[in-house]
């Protein structure tokens, strides 16, 4: 048995989930997210959503608990959302948006100007001696990460100095470069 498919999700005041045969919607304060299952029951009870698979087959046991782990994604992001913030590290390296049009200079001979989707918020904070972040918020954690992983994708950091966009937090391993 799946460790992470046989525990239920519990569902927080302001949440509904429902289950309309092969869907699951689930509607919160801060949206609504749908998911299509395959072979896999999910049962709502009691405040809590369990899911179930019909046989020990490969593939059941394989989707036991990644359809859990979805389920589970969308009621914590439709009841408290999901949050990515993106670091730019480099001299010269600046972020900006109207609205969801992000602006981002990197060192390229033009700015990198993207049309961010309407269900993320996009913020920037720029403060004098820091270095810039974007900060990317929605209820559907998938989006978030494609986002993010878009506007990483421009300008990777690289290891020797660790200039180019990384996540807050994230860990860049570094190389010694050439010793004189």
């Amino acid at each position: 048995m799946s460790r992470i498919g046989k525990s239920p999700v519990a569902i927080p005041d302001g949440v509904t989930v429902e289950v309309n045969g092969t869907a699951v919607t689930v509607k919160g304060k801060l949206g609504e997210l749908t998911q299509e299952l395959s072979d896999i029951t999910v049962k709502v009870e009691d405040g809590q959503v369990t899911v179930e698979r019909p046989s020990d087959h490969k593939d059941h046991r394989a989707k036991h608990g990644l359809y859990r782990a979805l389920i589970a994604n969308m009621v914590l992001g439709v009841s408290e959302g999901w949050t990515k913030e993106l670091e730019l590290v480099g001299v010269g390296y600046r972020a900006s948006n109207q609205g969801q049009k992000l602006d981002i200079a990197i060192g390229f001979s033009h700015n990198i100007v993207m049309d961010i989707a309407p269900e993320v918020k996009v913020e920037t904070i720029s403060e004098k001696g820091k270095n810039p972040i974007i900060k990317l918020t929605s209820h559907d954690k998938q989006l978030v990460g494609q986002v993010a992983a878009k506007i990483r994708s421009y300008r990777k950091p690289e290891p020797y100095k660790g200039k180019g966009i990384k996540f807050v937090g994230e860990q860049i391993r570094r190389k010694a470069g050439k010793s004189a």
